[in-house]
């Protein structure tokens, strides 16, 4: 094995990754926010699963807007009033979160306490806002759990949103640490593209809205992270004996 390639850190994407966030959560949180805007939008479960083909909340909107509701472009304040109703639509997000109503996938919480034992680097590379990333983690892991983390990289801190590369760009230089030494871990095509372009190896655990996308070039795409009690499920595989997913797993799979 070339030592070089040791695996210095995991870099988690948040939405559809950690916890199955998108169908019960966001697309819940914007139609609350679109009621409390008098607007008469509602985004089901199929017309939001083709809306997420957008990556990030606010071009989100603007995109739905140029798609069902034109008219509504000419507002002279329209980017204020984009990011004031996505910003609306944040704050419900956050009280269904600290609800306690969405939990963390399988494995995740696991390869989380693992990788610290390991003094292996865990990151965020996320389009979603600090504060979705915040209130996920708080009411999932604990208020500790913020500072698990050696690099956050959420929102506009980079211009370009995935499938752009400038936000694993961003964290990989924020841990000062090459690409091959790290590892993506992520749900979705437009994140696996984000991915790439930065030259990261990719593991790709599918949700509910992504499991029908095209992931060629991961490294190996599974049902989720696993649990010693609850085996992942081999959708593109590494033929691995073993069910769930660790450091040695992961270690394995960049070191290849």
């Amino acid at each position: 094995m070339n030592t070089n390639n040791k695996l210095q850190a995991v870099l988690f994407d948040v939405d559809g990754t950690l916890a199955d966030t998108e169908q019960d959560g966001h697309r819940l949180a914007f139609n609350a926010a679109f009621q409390q805007f008098g607007l008469d939008w509602n985004w089901d479960i199929e017309l939001y699963g083709e809306l997420l083909q957008v990556t990030g909340g606010k071009e989100r909107i603007r995109f739905y807007m140029e798609q069902y509701a034109p008219a509504m472009l000419n507002k002279s304040d329209l980017t204020v009033w984009i990011a004031s109703l996505h910003k609306t639509k944040t704050s419900y997000f956050e009280a269904l979160m600290e609800a306690g109503n969405i939990p963390l996938r399988p494995g995740v919480a696991r390869l989380m306490q693992e990788l610290r034992q390991e003094k292996i680097k865990i990151a965020i590379a996320t389009t979603t806002t600090m504060e979705n990333v915040t209130a996920l983690l708080k009411s999932t892991l604990g208020e500790e759990s913020i500072g698990w983390f050696d690099v956050i990289g959420a929102g506009d801190i980079v211009p370009l949103k995935k499938p752009a590369p400038d936000i694993y760009q961003w964290v990989l230089n924020q841990l000062n640490l090459a690409a091959h030494q790290c590892i993506a871990i992520e749900d979705s095509e437009n994140g696996l593209k984000s991915a790439l372009a930065a030259k990261l190896p990719t593991l790709i655990t599918v949700s509910g809205y992504t499991r029908s996308q095209n992931f060629s070039g991961a490294i190996t795409v599974l049902s989720d992270l696993g649990e010693p009690s609850q085996p992942f499920e081999e959708i593109k595989g590494t033929h691995s004996e073993k069910k769930w997913v660790d450091y040695k797993f992961l270690n394995d799979l960049i070191s290849q």
